[in-house]
């Protein structure tokens, strides 16, 4: 990882500690609800809509496009600054170059509006979702814990039958890898190409996987971002919990 780079250029000094989503104190303390964010201390240095929002454009994003190397060395320039600045005893300045904590999409509270063409060429919105617990799962083909995400998802599809509703959304991929790879994968699952506008009407995606857990009357239940220890174990007790709802 590049922070991991920074910090190792700092011996006995700075050290790189990395914390699963949902279980940073910091996170919480800065309102941050999604990844990847990055602190030096208490010091916010980057958000993740500074990585770029997909719906939105990477060009949203103070370091994106982030697949640009210039984009990866200002990330890094910017990290060493203030590290630099923490070890001097002048926290006080850093701070006041730290990002801004409230720079996130509002927290998505319902099942949004969208629209999309699944694989197969038949319209899926919102409506076809309606009276069901719904699972969406925004995934890339070249992320490499999507693809275990998605096998799991389809033994939990084929257990609860058409309890559940799971779509699974694509972003940042090309549909033909997208068909040769979801075609050794569960046909139960719903699958689709992500539009910008449905990444926005979901609050947009800033990373993968992206989970979204919503109740039979559309409220949202859970959003995991990333592949923490346990996000599996913890879906599946909140889809269990939904399911034994009246």
């Amino acid at each position: 990882m590049l922070a991991q780079e920074v910090t190792a250029k700092y011996p006995g000094r700075a050290k790189f500690v990395s914390e699963n989503f949902g279980e940073s104190r910091l996170a919480e303390q800065f309102g941050i609800k999604r990844y990847p964010a990055v602190f030096v201390d208490d010091v916010l240095v980057a958000t993740p809509r500074d990585f770029g929002f997909y719906g939105e454009g990477e060009k949203d994003g103070r370091y994106t496009p982030w697949k640009s190397e210039a984009s990866h060395k200002k990330f890094q320039d910017d990290l060493h600054r203030m590290i630099d600045l923490i070890l001097k005893g002048k926290k006080a300045e850093a701070a006041n170059q730290a990002a801004p904590a409230n720079s996130e999409s509002a927290e998505l509270v319902s099942v949004p509006a969208f629209s999309v063409t699944d694989l197969d060429g038949k319209p899926l919105s919102e409506k076809d979702l309606q009276g069901r617990v719904v699972v969406v799962e925004f995934w890339a083909t070249w992320c490499p814990p999507c693809r275990s995400t998605l096998e799991w998802l389809g033994a939990l599809r084929k257990k609860y039958g058409d309890r559940v509703a799971v779509v699974a959304l694509a972003v940042e991929s090309q549909e033909s890898d997208v068909r040769k790879l979801t075609s050794s994968l569960s046909p139960d699952l719903r699958w689709a190409m992500a539009t910008p506008e449905a990444a926005r009407a979901f609050g947009d995606v800033v990373a993968v996987p992206t989970m979204y857990i919503f109740d039979r009357d559309g409220k949202t239940a859970q959003a995991t971002f990333g592949a923490p220890p346990g996000v599996h174990e913890r879906v599946e007790k909140t889809l269990n919990s939904l399911l034994a709802a009246n």
